[in-house]
């Protein structure tokens, strides 16, 4: 069996590159497309929450796996809350269906197994976590502690998240093989968010490669 610390440190290491690009000071450029102001930041937010939490009560509906789906579950709960938080602290209505479906959920809606599936739950959050940090940085640097708060507390979710999910990829994962469709899973969600981040700098003459 493999050992789930040392599955999380492979992916983690393999992938050090672009999550430490989806963690730098460019990621809130990229989400807002430049417009990195309180307003864009939150509808940013507020499109990456609903995508999720889109994407993981899908899961849930149609997972047979107890384990999986009480995992799909509840991290759709958690992203219907988040969602819900973000966008009372909009000062205009959201309207979800005015936001283009992000690439990671693109490639994550596109897994039809459950390793798959888990494992793409895995890169997302750690695809996640590393842009929240961006997020925290901007309103406490706006002097907004409250709202900096919030998405601490999303981090938090996302931690228990990633112990669940590394949980039940422990009780389903059967062989050496359902173990690397999974890494192979997580490697395409980050890579997917990575791929969407280069392009939208690019996009907006900024070059992706540095880290700071």
């Amino acid at each position: 069996m493999t050992d789930t610390d040392t599955f999380l440190e492979t992916i983690e290491d393999e992938n050090r590159t672009p999550l430490s690009r989806l963690g730098s000071s460019k990621s809130l450029y990229a989400a807002t497309e430049g417009d990195i102001d309180t307003e864009p930041v939150l509808r940013a937010a507020a499109d990456a929450e609903y995508a999720a939490w889109q994407t993981f009560e899908t899961w849930a509906d149609d997972e047979s796996h107890d384990d999986a789906r009480q995992t799909f579950a509840a991290a759709a709960s958690d992203e219907n809350d988040h969602y819900e938080t973000v966008t009372d602290l909009l000062e205009d209505d959201h309207d979800p269906e005015e936001a283009e479906t992000p690439a990671l959920h693109e490639f994550l809606r596109e897994r039809g197994d459950t390793v798959s599936r888990l494992g793409g739950l895995l890169g997302r959050i750690l695809a996640s976590d590393r842009s929240k940090s961006q997020t925290v940085g901007f309103f406490v640097g706006s002097a907004d502690p409250r709202t900096a708060q919030v998405f601490r507390d999303f981090g938090d979710d996302l931690e228990t998240q990633r112990e669940a999910t590394l949980e039940a990829l422990s009780t389903i994962c059967e062989s050496e093989d359902d173990w690397n469709r999974a890494q192979d899973a997580a490697t395409g969600a980050i890579e997917a968010a990575y791929g969407e981040y280069v392009e939208t700098l690019e996009g907006l003459g900024a070059n992706p490669k540095p880290v700071c």
